[in-house]
C-alpha cells in the first residue's frame, strides 16, 4: 500500500484496529485535513473541533506562522541533541523564561515527561536544599489527578483503567482530595518530609472541575508556610486556554514549579517545558536529566513562534470573551433542558454534564450525534463532555456551535 494511497474511513480504522495496539477508544471519524477551527474527514467532510487535540491546538490547526517557522528550521538544522548547543534553544528559553517570568527553562517533548522532570527536580531540591533524608521525600497530589500515564505517574492516580495490571507502583505520593484545603493543611502539618504539592488549577481530564474560588491562593500560602514546593500542572489549561495566560493567573498565584506542553507548540511538534527560578533549578547538574530530542532547533523555532501566535492575537482575552459567552448560552438551553444539568468551565476550555449516570452510553452517543452535524467532541468520566475550541475561533463560529450543540440536545431529551 502506498503511504499517499487516499483511504476510505473504514479503511484507515481497520488499519489501525488490525496493526495498532488498542490504546484509545476514538470516537469513528478519520481526519485528513485541519485548518483554523475546522478539520475535513477522508471523505472532505468539514467538522467544527471542539477537541483541539487535548487543547494542544489553541492557536488552530496548521496556523501559517507556526508551520513557516517548524519548515523553514527543519530544512536548516533539526537535531543536534544536547552534545552540542545549538543556535536556536537559547532564544527560545530566554523568550518562554521572559514570557512567564522564570529564571530557567528546562525543554522536554511531551507533557508526561515535563510532569516526571517536575519530580525529578522537587525532590533533588528536597534533599539539596530543604534538607529531607535521602529517599524520605513525599509529593502530594489530589485524587481525580491526570498527569500523564507514565509507570511513576500512574502509581498515584486513582483511575483503574489506568492503574490495574501495572504494578508495583512508585512510592513518595500522598494523595488528598481535590479543592479541600484543610486535607491539604493536614497533610502538610503532619509529615515534615513533604517536598512539593503538585496540582492541575483546573481538572481537566477528571471532567473539567473548576476548584473554589481562592484554592489555589490559599494552597500556595501553606506551601510557603511548610517549605513546600507549589508544583503547577499547566500542560492543558496554560498558554490561553482559560482565557489567561496561565489558569493560576486568574488568582495571582507564582508557581515554584511550572509546567507546560500541548499548545507550547501549538500542535504542529511535541514541545513541553518546566521552568522555575535559580533557587529550585540550581540542583540539575550535567547528567542529572535529559532528552536526545529536548530543546532541539525545530521544537524552539515552533515554540516561539506558537507563544508569538498567542499574544500577537490576544488568544487569552478572545478565550475569556468566547467562554463567557458560550457558558451564558448553554445555561440558557440547561434552563430549559432535561438531558443537561450544568454548564462549567474557564474561558473556552468547558464541559457540561449528561443526566444520566456514569457507565451510560448517553454521551457518547450525543458526541456521534454531534459529529453527524458536523461538531466534534469527546465524552470523558462517562456521563461528560468536555468542549476546547481552539482559541482563533470568531464569535460567529462560536454561536454557530452553540446552535449544533443544542439541537443535538434536544434530540436526546428525555
Amino acid at each position: 500500500m502506498a503511504v499517499l494511497e487516499q483511504l476510505t474511513s473504514q479503511q484507515a480504522i481497520d488499519l489501525e484496529n488490525k496493526y495498532g495496539a488498542h490504546n484509545y477508544h476514538p470516537l469513528p471519524v478519520v481526519l485528513s485535513k485541519g485548518e483554523g477551527v475546522h478539520v475535513w474527514d477522508v471523505e472532505g467532510k468539514k467538522y467544527y473541533d471542539f477537541l483541539s487535540a487535548y487543547s494542544a491546538v489553541n492557536q488552530g490547526h496548521c496556523h501559517p506562522k507556526i508551520v513557516d517557522a517548524m519548515t523553514k528550521q527543519a530544512q536548516t538544522l533539526s537535531l543536534t541533541s544536547r552534545a552540542f548547543y545549538n543556535d536556536m534553544l537559547g532564544k527560545f528559553e530566554k523568550f518562554a523564561s521572559e514570557t512567564f517570568n522564570f529564571d530557567k527553562l528546562l525543554p522536554m517533548n511531551t507533557g508526561a515527561e515535563a510532569v516526571e522532570t517536575a519530580l525529578k527536580i522537587c525532590r533533588k531540591w528536597a534533599y539539596e536544599v530543604k534538607g529531607i533524608d535521602e529517599n524520605e521525600a513525599e509529593i502530594i497530589v489530589c485524587e481525580n489527578n491526570f498527569h500523564g500515564r507514565t509507570t511513576t505517574i500512574i502509581s498515584f492516580s486513582n483511575d483503574p483503567v489506568a492503574r490495574k495490571n501495572f504494578g508495583p507502583y512508585t512510592k513518595g505520593f500522598i494523595k488528598i482530595e481535590y479543592d479541600n484545603l484543610k486535607a491539604l493543611e493536614e497533610a502538610l502539618e503532619s509529615n515534615k518530609n513533604i517536598a512539593g504539592f503538585l496540582v492541575e488549577p483546573i481538572q481537566g481530564e477528571a471532567g473539567v472541575y473548576v476548584p473554589s474560588e481562592g484554592y489555589l491562593t490559599k494552597a500556595k500560602a501553606l506551601c510557603e508556610k511548610h517549605n513546600v514546593l507549589f508544583i503547577a500542572d499547566e500542560v492543558q489549561t496554560g498558554i490561553a486556554r482559560t482565557g489567561r495566560l496561565l489558569a493560576i493567573d486568574h488568582e495571582k498565584v507564582k508557581a515554584d514549579i511550572l509546567i507546560l506542553g500541548k499548545a507550547l507548540s501549538g500542535g504542529a511538534y511535541p514541545v513541553s517545558a518546566v521552568l522555575a527560578n535559580d533557587n529550585i533549578m540550581g540542583v540539575i547538574r550535567p547528567g542529572n536529566h535529559g532528552s536526545t530530542y529536548g530543546g532541539n532547533p525545530i521544537a524552539a523555532a515552533v515554540a516561539i513562534a506558537a507563544l508569538e501566535v498567542v499574544k500577537d492575537e490576544n488568544l487569552a482575552e478572545r478565550a475569556e470573551t468566547l467562554g463567557q459567552l458560550f457558558r451564558a448560552e448553554m445555561q440558557k438551553f440547561i434552563e430549559t433542558s432535561n438531558i443537561v444539568t450544568t454548564v462549567r468551565g474557564k474561558g473556552l476550555l468547558n464541559a457540561i454534564i449528561i443526566n444520566d449516570s456514569e457507565d451510560s452510553d448517553t454521551a457518547w452517543n450525543i458526541c456521534l450525534a454531534l459529529r453527524d452535524n458536523g461538531l466534534l467532541a469527546k465524552p470523558t468520566h462517562g456521563n461528560i463532555i468536555r468542549f476546547a475550541p481552539p482559541l482563533v475561533m470568531t464569535e460567529e463560529q462560536l454561536l454557530d456551535c452553540v446552535s449544533i450543540i443544542t439541537k443535538t440536545l434536544k434530540t436526546f431529551e428525555k
